[in-house]
Formats: structure tokens, C-alpha cells, sequence
């Protein structure tokens, strides 16, 4: 029982009645319409009980705007202490009467505060006093009683319990409804839920191209630095082209870094460098300088590849032609790319070198997982494994639909 009663009992009290408070004074405009459009239909003074149906009925239309909801949660999370995130935006309202239930339990609770708890501190404060002066009457809503001797203070101290109880249930009820009438509906649940799964995808999208990008450019600066190392002394034209080879990739790894960076931190990072299968031979001629042997052969029109599916296969390609240059024997990497009308195939082959994958190229696992991810999501066929003797291939199968 205690136990279920703590978190009505979390936070400050006195701010809970501050907001009911706050909420039955602004409800007063309100009153005032409702009580004149009441009297001006009857021209009765006693249809003020009348009048609080149709002020009701003006307060939920109040609570119907979504900038309502917005201040009254944002008031509720500063002076309730309760968790109730912002409404999400583009979320169907199919609980429209929500906000409007609470905004009139707002008032009708800040009301029983002012009315009720006034008149129990009052009791508390004068009933003692005007027992000094001889008997204390009592009365309420028709009721009155005579109040001698010690029951004065009895009846003094009883108000004051009652008022401070009534602080403490107005204030619980108040951080019971918030969460439930201002929080998330279940529609808004599945659209936060979306959005999550959709910054996810996109994250673990932005962590593939990251790897394919960084991981390609550091093994080909590496390889390119030592070629360059090698003949710098007997052929410095070799040297140069390879230092300006190291000079291009970096400078292409730097601006996927700089875009990717500014995508995790929800940053403005400009227009994402869209690379496509008809940048293939800038990525081949990139290799070629690193001391590769590169065979391509294409068939098809490339440039009819378009979109998620050609930025895709570029990446695919950049990874297994990096995995060759990392783990290959260092004879000729056969790359073959064929766009048919129904789906495209790549494949890259390559020797294996005698202990491959320990050849001062450090990995972290994640590329052919993370390639195989990657070809999931757009539906299509991974094979990665030994191929004929002594070589390694990658193959893949995607369906064209996805060029778009």
C-alpha cells in the first residue's frame, strides 16, 4: 500500500498546488464567458450552477490546440517533476480528448484547492482564536454548529490536517494524470518508436560508409606510402604519383568523415558525397597507384544504376577490392560488375596470400558482416568464401528495383 503510494508522494507538494493553482486562475477568463453566456440566456442569478457544464465544455475546447498540451507538459515537467516528453510531431491524434480531460481536471482540482483548502487553513487559524473570545460557530453549506471549550483546538487542528492532506492528494492527482493524459498515446508511441528505429538505421548506415571509406583509404595510403618509400630515391615521378594518390583519397576519406561526424551530432554537414558505380574508375585508378593489379570488366550500362542501389554496389566494390589489397598474394584482383535488366551481379576475385589477414593489416571484423548487412537490407545475395585454388571470392546479386 505504502509502497504504491510513493510515487504520488514524489516531488515537492507545495509546487503541485502552485500549478493547480496557476491552472484554476487562468481558468477564470473562462468562467466569466460561460457565466455571462448562462445569464444571458436565463437572466436568472441562481443558473450559476448551471453555467459550469458549459464552462467544462469551454475549457476541453481550450485544451484542444497543441501548443496547450506543449505548455502544460513543459509546466508539469518543471513543477510536477514527472517524466512527460513533448508530443511528436506528425503523430496521428486519434486520443484528441486527452489534453482537454486534463485540462479540465487541472482546473476542477486547482479550484477544490483554492475553495477547499482556503476555507480548512482558515478554520485552522480562527477557530482557536475566537474560542478565546468565547463560543466558536461553525457552519457549512446550511450546516452550523456551536464549538465551546477545548473541541475549538480539536477541530483547529483536524482542519489543518485535512488542508495539508488535501495539498498532498491534489498534488498526487495531479502527477498521476500528467503522464497519462499529456504523455505519449499509443499512436505516438509507435511514431516515437519509428523514428528511433528509423535514426538507427540511419546511424548503422553511416557506420558502414565510414568503415568501407576509412578502412579503404588507410590500407591504399599505407600500401601507396610504401611504394613511394621504396623508389623515392630511384624514381621520384613514381614517388609523386603516389604521394598525390595518397593526397586524393584522404582528402575523399575526410569529407565522408566530416559528413558522417556531422550526421551523429545532428549538425547541418552539407550534401553527403555521393559515390556511384560510374565513379569506379577513380576508385581503380586509386588502386593501380597503390601498386595494384586491377582487372575490370564491365558489361551493361552502369549509368542506368542509379540511386540507393549504385551508391550501394560502389561501397560493396570499394570493400572487397580492400579486402584484396589487405589479405590478397598480390597478383591480379579480376573485379567484374554486369547490370542486367533485372538485377545487378558483382564479384571480385583474388589470390590468397600464405597467412592472409596477419600481414600488418589489423581488422576488426565487421566488413564482410557489415557487407552481408548491407546486401540484406536491399534484399539480395551475399557469397563471400575460398574460390577455385588459392583464391578468394566475393560475389553479389542485387535486384534492380532498387535503382531509384
Amino acid at each position: 500500500m505504502i509502497k504504491g503510494l510513493k510515487p504520488l508522494l514524489r516531488g515537492s507538494t507545495y509546487t503541485g498546488v502552485l500549478f493547480a493553482v496557476v491552472g484554476a486562475v487562468a481558468a477564470l477568463p473562462v468562467a466569466m464567458v460561460a457565466l455571462g453566456v448562462t445569464l444571458g440566456l436565463s437572466g436568472r442569478p441562481d443558473s450559476v450552477w448551471v453555467a459550469l457544464p458549459l464552462w467544462a465544455v469551454l475549457l476541453g475546447l481550450c485544451g484542444l490546440p497543441r501548443l496547450v498540451r506543449r505548455v502544460l507538459a513543459a509546466g508539469a515537467r518543471r513543477t510536477l517533476g514527472v517524466a512527460v516528453p513533448a508530443p511528436v510531431k506528425g503523430a496521428a491524434a486519434a486520443e484528441w480528448w486527452r489534453t482537454p480531460a486534463f485540462v479540465v481536471a487541472h482546473v476542477a482540482l486547482g479550484w477544490t484547492v483554492l475553495i477547499g483548502g482556503s476555507t480548512l487553513l482558515v478554520t485552522a487559524v480562527a477557530l482557536p482564536g475566537r474560542w478565546a473570545e468565547g463560543t466558536a460557530r461553525v457552519s457549512l453549506l446550511g450546516w452550523a454548529t456551536d464549538v465551546t471549550g477545548v473541541w475549538a483546538w480539536i477541530v483547529g487542528v483536524l482542519a489543518l490536517v485535512l488542508a495539508v492532506a488535501l495539498f498532498v492528494a491534489v498534488s498526487g492527482a495531479l502527477r498521476w494524470l500528467a503522464p497519462r493524459l499529456l504523455g505519449p498515446s499509443p499512436a505516438e508511441r509507435l511514431a516515437m518508436a519509428a523514428e528511433r528505429e528509423r535514426l538507427l538505421a540511419e546511424r548503422n548506415r553511416l557506420a558502414h560508409e565510414l568503415h568501407d571509406s576509412i578502412g579503404h583509404t588507410l590500407t591504399a595510403a599505407t600500401i601507396q606510402a610504401a611504394v613511394a618509400g621504396e623508389v623515392l630515391a630511384d624514381d621520384p615521378v613514381a614517388a609523386r604519383a603516389a604521394m598525390r594518390s595518397i593526397e586524393e583519397s584522404t582528402r575523399a576519406a575526410l569529407e565522408d568523415l566530416d559528413y558522417v561526424l556531422g550526421a551523429l551530432r545532428e549538425e547541418e554537414s552539407g550534401t553527403a558525397p555521393t559515390r556511384t558505380l560510374t565513379d569506379l574508375p577513380e576508385l581503380i585508378d586509386r588502386l593501380r597507384h597503390a601498386g595494384a593489379v586491377v582487372a575490370p570488366r564491365t558489361t551493361g550500362d552502369l549509368a542506368q544504376v542509379q540511386g540507393t542501389l549504385s551508391r550501394a554496389a560502389y561501397r560493396i566494390v570499394q570493400e572487397g577490392l580492400t579486402n584484396a589489397l589487405r589479405h590478397g598474394s598480390g597478383g591480379t584482383i579480376e573485379l567484374r560488375v554486369a547490370a542486367g535488366a533485372d538485377e545487378l551481379e558483382l564479384s571480385v576475385v583474388n589470390g590468397v596470400a600464405d597467412g592472409a589477414g596477419a600481414g600488418g593489416f589489423p581488422t576488426s571484423g565487421h566488413g564482410l558482416p557489415g557487407l552481408a548487412e548491407r546486401v540484406r537490407l536491399l534484399h539480395g545475395e551475399f557469397e563471400a568464401g575460398p574460390y577455385g585454388e588459392g583464391q578468394w571470392r566475393l560475389a553479389v546479386r542485387l535486384p534492380m528495383r532498387w535503382s531509384a
